[in-house]
């Protein structure tokens, strides 16, 4: 669990970044134009990907240490 502790936080900060967006939510102002937190999107998107590409390069360390762990020579 520690290992992936990053991960973790990764995945929460971008699932907070959409729970936000859907709370917020978007208004038309009075002069017509949309006000919205759009700017969430991206940045939860951005944090999903580097939950997953984090999770990728432990797994890839991880199977990489228990294969020199027992070479027989």
């Amino acid at each position: 669990m520690k290992k992936y502790l990053f991960s973790i936080i990764s995945i929460i900060i971008s699932l907070g970044c959409f729970i936000a967006f859907k709370l917020i939510g978007s208004e038309i102002l009075s002069d017509g134009t949309l006000s919205e937190p759009f700017f969430l999107i991206p940045i939860g998107y951005l944090f999903a990907i580097i939950a997953v590409i984090s999770v990728v390069i432990k797994m890839i360390k991880n199977h990489n240490k228990k294969d020199y762990g027992n070479d027989k020579y």
